[in-house]
């Protein structure tokens, strides 16, 4: 039986532009504290006190939080952190302004529950968003807000180190964990930097420039299994903050939906349940690659409370969300949290 909202959702959603359909969606999320509604909506959602997590140096209310690329700006926040997220990664926040590729770029594969896009990084840059992180780091009650960073398009692969640092020194200050993004596949020469040579200088250089601010790096899925082990070693080397695993994947195997659909998709970065798989996969190679106290974010095909403890059982210290957000409505981080707690009882029981 559909739930209220999927019915929403196959009525009005499914016929919208799913890019206009995501800002109408955040129109509201917006305007839940803006209504003087968080504090209403949050004793409905508010995650139970045994789900808290204490890693980073910092005290996460849920091990569930929202994943970069749905709050690019930093303005939703507040409302995200009311429906129930413990934290929120905003981003991806490039050093400059970018109205990021021509729409449209977000295509979505329902059968599979999953979503194909090719945003590239659109943002109103770090300078914007640090106006909104003052204030959002002003509230009287938030979640854990952690600001990923990516590279500016114009900036040429060479010159990246620089385009970063400007966006860390702005953004270290104002951010709970930094995650440096060097995985999408829709900035052109961007995966390239997950490259041992290139990335090793320039997590050094924004471990150095955030100072107290823990950092985290962002991998891909298509890396193979033993990019996966170098890069954990070389993060273990740098003493960074911990990993996050992974982005969207460029590959398209096994998919439902109709070949015709997804071509007419095109390019871009596949995220949702067709790559859960591959996700837990990255996060095993990751786990077992790091040290066991070191902080491992998996995102990536994560739909349900028992996708989010498999998640924590395989060894994450976190788990992030985004798409089946679309899919599931403003009651998902709720509907988690409360099966969260509900798988524990029944382990405790039997």
């Amino acid at each position: 039986m559909k739930t209220p909202y999927r019915v929403l959702f196959d009525v009005v959603f499914a016929k919208m532009d799913p890019e206009d359909a995501h800002h109408l969606a955040f129109r509201v999320i917006k305007a839940i504290p803006k209504l003087g509604l968080a504090g209403l909506v949050g004793r409905f959602t508010a995650p139970a006190p045994s789900l808290a997590v204490d890693a980073l140096g910092l005290h996460f209310p849920s091990p569930f939080g929202v994943a970069a690329g749905f709050d690019k700006d930093a303005k939703g926040i507040a409302g995200l952190g009311a429906l129930g997220f413990g934290h929120v990664e905003v981003g991806t926040v490039t050093a400059r302004p970018q109205p990021g590729n021509e729409r449209p770029r977000l295509f979505r594969l329902v059968p599979d529950l999953a979503v194909v896009n090719r945003m590239g990084f659109n943002n109103s840059g770090a300078h914007a968003a640090a106006l909104e992180l003052s204030r959002a780091r002003s509230a009287p009650s938030r979640p854990v807000i952690g600001v990923n960073i990516g590279k500016s398009r114009v900036v040429d692969v060479d010159d990246a180190i620089d385009d970063y640092l400007a966006s860390t020194r702005l953004l270290a200050p104002l951010a709970d964990y930094l995650a440096v993004n060097v995985s999408s596949p829709n900035t052109p020469g961007l995966r390239g930097l997950q490259e041992l040579e290139r990335l090793a200088p320039l997590l050094e250089a924004v471990r150095d420039a955030a100072g107290h601010t823990p950092v985290l790096v962002k991998i891909a899925p298509d890396l193979d299994d033993d990019g996966v082990r170098r890069i954990g070693a070389l993060v273990t080397e740098l003493g960074l903050a911990g990993v996050i695993a992974t982005n969207t994947t460029v590959s398209r195997e096994g998919l439902a939906t109709k070949g015709a659909v997804v071509e007419a998709a095109g390019a871009g970065g596949l995220s949702g349940a067709p790559l859960a798989v591959r996700s837990l996969e990255v996060l095993k190679l990751v786990r077992a690659s790091v040290p066991s106290g070191m902080c491992v974010i998996s995102v990536g095909g994560v739909s349900s409370a028992a996708d989010v403890d498999a998640r924590l059982r395989a060894g994450a210290t976190l788990v992030q969300g985004y798409t089946a957000f679309l899919y599931r409505g403003p009651l998902w981080a709720r509907q988690v949290n409360r099966g969260l707690v509900a798988l524990d009882r029944r382990r405790r029981t039997t």
